[in-house]
């Protein structure tokens, strides 16, 4: 039955292990910074499957290794930072969600990449920046990061900014995860309203990946544990340069 339920990829030896190595990788960068799977993951899947299925698979295990982040992770959690930023990305989701089925995205998806980008050469370059984001940028990063999940599957990436520069690492880490699991609950509601997990093989290809992205966050724990705060931070930026790059790329060979 397994076969048969799978038998519309058509996927070899070859491409599982392609597809197996690409979301383990996705999901060490999950691990270590909580975010970034659909950035490090689609241009991979992507050679093998539509971007129609790619997005509904990520979310479902996004939606798995997010609440596997924050069991152990809880009491870490900022509640205030949560509470601060839960309804601007719940605007921003909403926001996401309008665009998306009524505008087309792939000039935002260039202004996106460019923007992140820029904002990742800035933080590399200039070594004397503030250490603390005002309060007040909660409301931008909530809606846009929000907006930007929506549209892309990525808006973590301003989440850890923010966080990362008003937390300590563990609890920036333990916010953020908190943060990546409503947002997938949203995202999950929204596709599953739509009918788009009434396929059957999408399911099976899910769990079938379930044992790559535990590595995946296995191996970015690790890794995580052993980086101090600055490592930490910088290590996030150049995800974020990364990020933007791949969605520049994303948009120039659509």
């Amino acid at each position: 039955m397994l076969v048969d339920l799978l038998g519309q990829w058509s996927f070899g030896a070859v491409d599982w292990l392609a597809i197996g190595a690409g979301i383990a990788l996705a999901y060490i960068v999950f691990g270590i910074a909580g975010f970034g799977t659909a950035l490090v993951a689609g241009p991979i899947l992507i050679l093998f499957m539509p971007l129609s299925k790619i997005v509904p698979l990520l979310v479902l295990l996004d939606f798995v290794a997010a609440f596997g982040n924050l069991v152990p992770s809880r009491r870490d959690v900022h509640r205030p930072e949560l509470l601060r930023l839960l309804p601007c990305m719940g605007v921003g989701c909403t926001l996401g969600v309008i665009f998306l089925l009524n505008l087309k995205s792939d000039l935002l998806l260039l202004l996106m990449g460019l923007f992140i980008s820029a904002y990742a050469i800035y933080s590399l370059w200039i070594k004397a920046r503030p250490t603390m984001l005002s309060t007040a940028w909660a409301v931008p990063m909530g809606v846009v990061g929000g907006t930007f999940g929506a549209l892309f599957g990525s808006g973590g990436f301003l989440y850890a900014i923010y966080l990362n520069s008003r937390l300590p690492k563990d609890q920036a880490r333990a916010t953020q995860s908190a943060l990546i699991s409503c947002s997938t609950v949203v995202r999950l509601s929204l596709f599953s309203v739509a009918g788009v997990y009434a396929d059957g093989p999408l399911l099976v290809l899910a769990v079938c990946l379930l044992p790559a992205m535990g590595l995946g966050l296995w191996g970015g724990r690790r890794l995580a544990r052993r980086l101090s705060r600055e490592a930490f931070v910088r290590l996030v930026t150049w995800l974020v340069l990364a990020s933007g790059i791949a969605l520049i790329g994303r948009y120039l060979s659509a």
